[in-house]
């Protein structure tokens, strides 16, 4: 008896050794997870504005990360076109347009024979706002995000929350699955707002947040956070390069927004602008309390893209005061942030990424006064002679159906109406056009499908190809020329003012460090997707950056 007894006891014994192994190692697999991962984007963001600018930032926005956390100083997106739709997919899918279907802002959908845009969706209704803007989500995305395959993961217990001034700056990180995704209508509202893709109505904070005129706060002189001759670090305030709102007869500071709303669209001059920033991070920090995001040991994830620094590059350019300034104050909204995740999540308990959806070009008409070759096209001029190329080669111009994104899209049932060969047409298409001022390269949708590229400017228009949607023809410019206006920057190319961003890590489960290693954009995604345990997205090209996890 005494023998059966230390038997069964020792079998009681073994079993609780093992259950409480079990659970020691469950919550060492768990315990390295953060509670929430913040992705943030900084639309237009050049990598040297963090060296440009750094002496103006304080402790407890951008140099945090880089002291805290981890640089990665020479990350690059590796696709054309660098356009904020494609990024903002390319970053948290892991992959590039020649897979996620997003190739550009706004493209020509060859099956509905008209121009779409990456967001929107007509089988969806405005939520908070009865207007078409509100008709937005994600389907035209074909892959996931990270931050579906957390949800997916964790049984839809995860929560997945996006926020931006943009639709497409919300929706397109947030991902198939998200909770919600919010951007800003400004004009006469001011308001963050929604679409029943995500649900029926705003939630009540969200509702409160609307309802605070936090919007019409921001309505007030901009003028520099500091004495504007301290900012040696731009260009002259007063100059040819800029462009300036309605209604102010230059494009120098101060700006009376409040004055200048009735010209300038109401509540969305606040887009144009660092409030438009401060607003974003105001609605992030009262969504970290209204969604009750890492609040639990299930990580949940909040996508936030601060775009006003994409309206203020395009307006004023990247060496401009208001460029200065606009940065200047987004690190003080990332120093405040920052504050808010350390004591409503913890220090300790999140992750951050901070990158950009691509970079911009200094405004060539500035690069021609220092003597930097760069300019811009001629447009109408291509297209009158292209277009009696197509008419004198081909005997009509009917054959082209759009010229959009730096593609040409071809007829192809006009092409078999006429018993034309496909290929023969487009290969005659890149012979004349290659002859075009500052038209550096062009390349056929066929070279396009059936080459492998290993390096230069090709594999870059590769990656961005997709079969499916991208154009008959593709062609590239001369590095600095652009289809844009004289003032202001822009961007799109696969050089590398466009391509060069910042990649910042910091938080949970990141080291402390810097590299010169070459990174791409596609492998933000699996890195964060390693840090979780948790399947890649599904169209991942991106490598895990194991060197930045600890």
């Amino acid at each position: 008896m005494k023998n059966t007894v230390s038997f069964l006891f020792a079998i009681i014994l073994m079993f609780s050794c093992k259950a409480q192994n079990s659970q020691v190692s469950r919550h060492n697999e768990t315990s390295g997870k953060p509670k929430l991962v913040v992705g943030i984007v900084v639309d237009q963001m050049r990598y040297d504005y963090l060296t440009r600018f750094y002496s103006k930032f304080g402790d407890g926005g951008f140099k945090r990360m880089m002291n805290e956390g981890f640089n990665c100083k020479n990350n690059h997106f590796n696709y054309v076109p660098t356009y904020t739709g494609p990024g903002h997919a390319s970053v948290y899918t892991g992959t590039t347009p020649s897979y996620h279907g997003i190739i550009a802002n706004d493209w020509y959908d060859k099956e509905a024979k008209k121009s779409v845009y990456c967001a929107g969706d007509d089988k969806v209704e405005a939520v908070g706002i009865d207007t078409e803007e509100g008709k937005m989500s994600p389907h035209r995305m074909k892959t996931t995000t990270f931050a579906d395959e957390n949800r997916l993961f964790t049984q839809m217990r995860g929560k997945t929350i996006g926020i931006s001034v943009k639709d497409r700056g919300a929706i397109l990180p947030a991902g198939h699955t998200a909770n919600a995704a919010y951007w800003f209508y400004g004009k006469d509202k001011g308001h963050f707002i929604s679409s029943t893709f995500y649900m029926n109505s705003l939630p009540n904070w969200v509702i409160e947040f609307n309802n605070s005129n936090k919007a019409q706060s921001y309505l007030k002189p901009w003028n520099t956070l500091y004495a504007i001759e301290t900012y040696t670090e731009s260009g002259s305030d007063l100059n040819n390069f800029e462009g300036g709102f309605k209604g102010k007869e230059t494009a120098t500071f101060p700006y009376d927004l409040n004055v200048l709303k009735e010209q300038n669209g109401g509540f969305d001059i606040l887009k144009g602008t660092p409030y438009g920033n401060s607003i974003v991070a105001d609605f992030a920090i009262a969504a970290v309390t209204g969604e009750q995001l890492g609040q639990d040991a299930i990580t949940d994830v909040l996508a936030v893209s601060f775009s006003s620094t994409d309206y203020v590059g395009h307006n004023f350019g990247v060496n401009s005061k208001e460029v200065e300034d606009t940065y200047i104050r987004l690190d003080k909204d990332l120093e405040r942030f920052f504050k808010a995740l350390d004591s409503k999540v913890g220090k300790g308990n999140y992750t951050v990424f901070l990158t950009a959806d691509h970079a911009a070009i200094d405004v060539p008409a500035y690069l021609q006064s220092v003597k930097v070759p760069a300019g811009y096209i001629d447009s109408n001029t291509q297209k009158v002679k292209f277009t009696e190329f197509m008419k004198t080669t081909f005997g009509s111009a009917d054959l082209i159906e759009n010229v959009s994104n730096n593609q040409v899209f071809l007829n192809r049932s006009k092409i078999k109406e006429l018993k034309l060969d496909l290929g023969a047409v487009q290969e005659a298409i890149v012979n004349e056009i290659i002859n075009y001022s500052n038209i550096d390269r062009a390349y056929t949708a066929k070279v396009m499908s059936s080459t492998e590229f290993t390096a230069g400017i090709e594999t870059l228009l590769k990656k961005g190809f997709n079969q499916k949607r991208s154009g008959d023809v593709l062609f590239v410019y001369d590095p600095a020329f652009i289809s844009y206006g004289k003032t202001g920057s822009t961007h799109g190319s696969g050089l590398n003012y466009d391509t060069h961003v910042p990649l910042l890590f910091f938080g949970k489960g990141i080291k402390h460090g810097e590299t010169l290693q070459k990174t791409e954009i596609t492998d933000i995604a699996p890195t964060m997707s390693a840090l979780l345990n948790i399947s890649f997205p599904n169209g991942s090209i991106g490598k895990p950056l194991d060197f930045v996890l600890d």
